[in-house]
């Protein structure tokens, strides 16, 4: 049962196409460190792969066809790809489904203060998180401010050389005895996890005359006042670019892997595949890490209204024709799992665990305790993923997250799994997972990739 490590096996041809893949992988990972950036990053791949925005076909009242390529953008956090097939939608889609969210720290609508001539950004982290692995690091903020005449300003401080960086501080060893005695969730708390912003006054001022120099500085740089921050977007990240880990450089180390080495490897999975019978789907989706809640979260009814749209635009929309497509489709709940952690080995439960190297990983339940919260794939369904993928010899390994009663997690398999279909939870072992800084596996990225390709081509037999 014990999954052999794929390095052993990789030909030199294929070392090169895993190292070009996970180049471009880092490059993906460096240009996108919000959702946002994710889409749009989606949206110029796609188009070059010759996909149509959906919105503009609908508008010019055009019929799409099998082979066509649509994608769809919702409030520019989520995308959804479509390749129509030759069979009817009714019969069902192949479908990959991965979150481009990842945990962080957003910036309060009302984030400016000033204490002791120092300025501080407010935030409000985002996930799960331990907290106290976000002190004393180089971050960057990214995102969008909103004016009120709606013009859009966007903003990347911290990622280019020139920039400067940003970050929480903390208590120094020489006088942290009594905090040293705190448990690690009380450590640093949320409210603690203020931006050091800025410490040079502003002449001629005397009351706080830091952050009246900040605000100077944003109104020059943006055009921004301090009122626009009730309508921004701005996200605290990691500073810095994705590299290669390792003496071998056989990982790679990088903020935000948690899913979008998952949300990366399926786009470009969908956008291979070509000439299918059954249609296919990427879908690339905002606000997992909090429970895939609002408007651009799986629990919304977008992705089921785009798809009526586009069975719509095929002449095949009718309610019960909807039902029956969601029904019978199948779907990869791509997320990834946790990678066995031999330093942390009493976590985990040996025999079920994923490893590095070992190729991509399906988890047939997740969930917590007594699976609580989770999907829990049916046997038939994993048989047939078996079987696809050994013929196709991709390698892949199953594991569940840590030992029974240790903890836990979820993905969106079980709010697709509301619709009927098939769905199982599958994607790449990632160590450091949630932390700023994950790492995963250069041939696990490169397998699972192959896995996603696989199972669009022929998990309809």
């Amino acid at each position: 049962m014990e999954r052999k490590n794929a390095w052993k096996d990789y030909t030199k041809k294929e070392i090169k196409e895993l190292e070009k893949l996970n180049k471009q992988y880092r490059e993906f990972l460096n240009a996108g460190k919000t959702e946002r950036e994710c889409v749009i990053q989606a949206v110029s791949l796609a188009e070059k792969a010759g996909y149509r925005d959906l919105k503009a076909v609908i508008e010019a009242g055009a019929i799409l066809q099998p082979g066509d390529k649509v994608y769809s953008v919702n409030m520019k956090k989520s995308i959804s790809l479509f390749q129509i097939g030759r069979k009817p939608m009714e019969k069902g889609m192949a479908i990959l489904g991965a979150h481009i969210d990842s945990p962080r720290m957003d910036i309060k609508q009302n984030p400016l203060y000033e204490d002791t001539e120092l300025a501080y950004l407010d935030t409000h982290y985002y996930g799960g998180i331990k907290k106290y692995q976000w002190v004393t690091l180089p971050l960057a903020i990214h995102g969008v401010v909103v004016k009120k005449d709606g013009t859009v300003i966007n903003v990347c401080i911290g990622e280019e050389e020139k920039d400067p960086v940003f970050g929480v501080t903390d208590l120094l060893i020489h006088l942290a005895h009594e905090h040293m005695e705190k448990k690690a969730n009380k450590v640093i708390e949320g409210e603690a996890l203020d931006i050091l912003f800025g410490s040079q006054p502003l002449k001629g001022e005397e009351k706080d005359a830091v952050s009246k120099n900040v605000l100077s500085i944003l109104k020059e740089t943006y055009d921004m006042e301090e009122e626009d921050f009730l309508s921004a977007e701005l996200e605290v990240v990691p500073a810095g670019k994705a590299r290669e880990s390792g003496i071998d450089a056989s990982m790679i180390m990088a903020y935000g892997q948690d899913d979008r080495v998952c949300a990366f490897t399926s786009l470009l999975a969908m956008l291979e595949v070509e000439d299918t019978e059954h249609t296919t789907c990427c879908l690339l989706v905002d606000k997992e890490e909090i429970g895939s809640v609002g408007a651009t979260g799986m629990q919304s009814n977008v992705f089921e209204n785009t798809v009526a749209e586009v069975m719509e635009c095929l002449g095949q929309y009718s309610e019960l024709a909807l039902r029956r497509c969601l029904a019978n489709s199948k779907m990869l709940s791509s997320d990834v799992s946790a990678a066995f952690d031999p330093i942390y080995a009493s976590a985990y439960e040996k025999k079920n665990a994923a490893y590095f190297g070992r190729g991509m990983v399906f988890n047939k339940f997740t969930g917590s305790r007594g699976k609580s919260g989770s999907n829990d794939a049916n046997a038939e369904f994993m048989a047939q993923i078996r079987s696809i993928l050994t013929d196709a010899k991709v390698a892949y390994q199953t594991a569940e997250l840590g030992k029974v009663d240790i903890g836990g997690g979820g993905t969106i398999a079980y709010i697709m799994a509301l619709y009927g279909m098939d769905v199982i939870d599958c994607g790449v072992a990632v160590l450091n997972m949630h932390a700023p800084w994950e790492i995963t596996s250069k041939a696990d990225v490169y397998e699972t990739k192959k896995g996603y390709v696989v199972f669009l081509k022929r998990i309809f037999g």
